[in-house]
């Protein structure tokens, strides 16, 4: 029997799930999370059992400033916005769940701000769209997230040196966890990366021993 931890960057589950598979509830969100997760445990993918150790899910409670908007020249009041009730939902649901645990980081909402979007920054400068066509959408909130990948570090380096577990698989779509890789398989730890379809850097593959996005889990 192996045990497996599934570590989720939350942040980017909830933007990787919209784009494959549309708006839910948080109900709804939380327990295609669950399926997506144990999926990583059929035998489909192993030659032996996997029994799930836990599920970590990592992530930062929603904003809820009054943040300035260029375009409008006001600022938006988040805390009365539906995206602030739906992750609250949602982080609520996922309490709920067996095996599942919630490690939670916060944002950095001093330094929140609204930017335009990159894809848009590139249309004006390269001529192809307006600064009197820009609308309030393509702006984006900047906002940065502290914690969370500390914790995922420290979780990931807990597990391997009190050998609590053979296999960890992290479902997330950045580098910054490569030193902690190494260090768990450095430990004997059997390290699956999940991007869930978004493509990686080449380079990553050195320091994992997997790399697997599973089926879109059934309703």
């Amino acid at each position: 029997m192996i045990r497996t931890a599934i570590l989720v960057d939350g942040g980017f589950y909830r933007k990787r799930a919209f784009s494959c598979w549309g708006e839910k509830t948080p109900q709804g969100r939380a327990e295609e999370l669950i399926r997506y997760c144990t999926l990583h445990l059929k035998e489909k993918y192993h030659s032996e059992n996997h029994h799930l150790y836990r599920i970590f899910y990592y992530d930062c409670p929603p904003v809820d400033k009054q943040i300035y908007h260029p375009l409008l020249k006001k600022s938006k009041d988040f805390g009365k916005s539906d995206t602030f009730k739906w992750v609250n939902d949602f982080h609520n649901e996922l309490k709920k769940k067996r095996k599942v645990a919630l490690r939670m980081g916060r944002l950095a909402g001093d330094t929140a701000h609204f930017a335009l979007s990159e894809k848009v920054t590139k249309q004006i400068f390269n001529g192809k769209k307006r600064i009197e066509d820009i609308a309030e959408d393509d702006f984006a909130l900047n906002i940065r997230q502290k914690g969370v990948d500390m914790k995922i570090g420290i979780d990931i380096s807990s597990l391997a040196y009190k050998r609590l577990v053979e296999q960890v698989v992290l479902i997330a779509g950045d580098s910054d966890f490569v030193p902690v890789a190494k260090l768990a398989r450095r430990e004997g730890i059997d390290f699956i990366l999940d991007p869930m379809w978004a493509p990686i850097n080449p380079e990553l593959f050195e320091h994992i021993d997997g790399l697997r996005s599973v089926r879109k889990p059934k309703e």
